[in-house]
Parts: C-alpha cells; structure tokens; sequence
C-alpha cells in the first residue's frame, strides 16, 4: 500500500469513527433525555396476597397507596459489607396486609416473592418488627429499637425506582438514619405475599 493510499484508508477511517460517534453521542443524549422524563413516573404492578386459608387476593398498585401507611428511616448492608442508605421510606405495614389475608398466627410464616424468583421467610416476630439483629452506621451490634417492616413504594418522597425494586419492595424503618439492618430481607420486585400455616 502506497503512502498516498494509507492516507486515503486513515483519513476515511477516522471520518467514520467520527460520524459513529456524533450518532452513538445523539442516541445516549435522547436516551438519557426519555430516562430523566421517566425518572419520577412510578412503576405500576400488581401485588397478590395469600391467606393461610389460601384464599388469594390482587391488589392494583394504585389500592397499595390507598391504604394506611408508614414513613420511616430504612438503612441495609448487604453480605459483603455494602451499606445502602439511610433513606427515607414510605409503605403499607407488613401487619395491615395481614389484617386483610385473615390475620397470622404466631407459628405461621410469611413468604415474600419477587419477580425473578427470590423469596424470603420472616416469622411471626419478624412481621412485628421483633427479632432483628440491628447494627449502627459502624456495623457494630446495637440493641434494637422499634422496627416496622413495610411494603415500600416511596423512596426519598419519590416513587421507588426500577432499580431499587419497584413496584414494590420490602423495607424495614426506625425513627433513626442510624439503624441498619440485614439487606437480603429487604426483598425487590415483590408481586407476592403468602401466610403460611405452621404445618406448612
């Protein structure tokens, strides 16, 4: 290839890479645009509630927000030491959900399922807020003060997002930024709740 014809190949090369990447810049640009419209919408679903009697009922995400809530401060670490928070949470207690499946008994267990197939088992102390090991921002053991565990929607006095688990998700709030709490039970995309018997 002569000198004339590798300026010709660079040249047209480089004008290529350029054009890519004036289109590939107009494209992130429009993305990014269409997610900061989206960015405070809320995420709708759907959520199912199962009574011990295995009686099912569906709730729209719009008969979630209807119903009594709680706010409080949500704060989690994950397994490998990650701390997420301290946020703000807004949510229908684990408890009032029971209230409308039936009730729970103390030897019953509540299953909570997502979307992409996680579950998580709290027991009857756990849905009223006993039996947690709580840490402070350190992740040093503290003495656990009144917890509720709810059924967030609202994240930061915004519609939870995608990523942190809309539509639904499970969080567990004090009155303090500075109580943390195990983050494998704070369960994202949650669709399903079940009481289950204690022979179950």
């Amino acid at each position: 290839m002569s000198y004339i014809s590798k300026k010709t190949y660079l040249t047209g090369f480089f004008s290529a890479l350029i054009i890519c990447m004036v289109i590939f810049s107009g494209c992130t640009q429009a993305g990014d645009e269409k997610s900061g419209q989206d960015t405070n919408a809320a995420i709708k679903g759907n959520l199912t509630l199962t009574g011990s009697d295995g009686i099912e009922t569906v709730y729209s995400y719009d008969e979630i927000l209807e119903m009594q809530d709680a706010l409080g401060y949500g704060y989690s670490v994950s397994t490998v030491g990650i701390k997420y928070g301290p946020y703000e949470c807004r949510g229908v207690p684990l408890t009032e959900l029971i209230q409308k499946a039936g009730g729970m008994k103390e030897n019953d267990s509540l299953w909570i399922s997502a979307n992409d197939g996680y579950m998580w088992v709290f027991d009857y102390d756990q849905v009223n807020g006993r039996d947690f090991i709580t840490l402070n921002p350190d992740l040093k053991e503290i003495e656990p003060p009144e917890l509720k565990v709810i059924l967030m929607y609202e994240q930061d006095k915004e519609p939870l997002s995608y990523n942190d688990g809309a539509p639904f998700r499970i969080a567990i709030i004090s009155d303090s930024k500075d109580v943390i709490t195990e983050g494998s039970s704070w369960v994202k995309w949650v669709e399903k709740i079940e009481i289950k018997g204690g022979n179950s």
